[in-house]
């Protein structure tokens, strides 16, 4: 007895790799997406300091963190009071709460320029990729060649995402400009200078992750 065998035709099998093509492709929009999102979150908080800086000194007429009569303006213990030296003391990462690079936070915050806590023994807030966020004064600067009035820096940041903030807001290159990039510290409060890392020839350095630090 004959039997009759079915399969898929080529139209069928066409129609198929058209819809596994298209779920790929949306996939890796999504992904893309997702990857744009979060470089635009980083290079958010390197541009809300600045914002900070200002608007404090317009309102105030002093520098956060560095403010001398912060307790006066703020209605907050004396503790808050910076030495009115006109720098930021203390290294970007600072654990220590008497360093004028963890009273700007607090100093920002009670402004109402900032969210966040504005008492504790760390004030330092925290990137999307949930690294610390920092800044001090151009002279406390963690890369060597990094220039700029004051240094924010940001950690945690994967190398490919380094990459595309760098295009984004500086020359495109780690180790030049105003945005540079290096190697995680291996302790907080370290006050060592560190060199930037070429994210172009750097070993395995899209799936690293870096400081990214630009200087304002």
């Amino acid at each position: 007895m004959k039997r009759n065998q079915s399969g898929f035709t080529l139209i069928e099998i066409a129609i198929v790799l058209v819809i596994i093509g298209l779920l790929l492709g949306g996939v890796m929009k999504g992904q893309e997406l997702i990857n744009s999102a979060k470089v635009k979150n980083f290079a958010t908080d390197f541009k809300n300091i600045p914002v900070y800086i200002y608007g404090y000194q317009d309102k105030f007429r002093a520098l956060p963190g560095d403010d001398p009569a912060a307790s006066s303006h703020l209605s907050a213990a004396s503790s808050v009071n910076g030495d009115g030296n006109g720098v930021i003391g203390g290294t970007w990462d600072s654990n220590s709460s008497t360093d004028e690079s963890q009273k700007f936070w607090a100093h920002v915050r009670l402004a109402g320029l900032a969210a966040g806590p504005t008492t504790g023994t760390d004030l330092l807030p925290t990137n999307s990729a949930g690294g610390i966020l920092g800044i001090t004064s151009g002279s406390n600067t963690p890369i060597t060649g990094l220039n700029g009035s004051y240094v924010v820096c940001s950690q945690g940041i994967l190398g490919k995402f380094a990459k595309q903030l760098d295009i984004q807001m500086d020359d495109g290159n780690s180790t030049t400009g105003s945005m540079r990039t290096m190697a995680i510290p291996a302790s907080r409060g370290a006050s060592a200078v560190a060199s930037a890392v070429d994210l172009a020839t750097a070993t395995n350095a899209d799936a690293t992750s870096y400081v990214v630090c630009m200087g304002i």
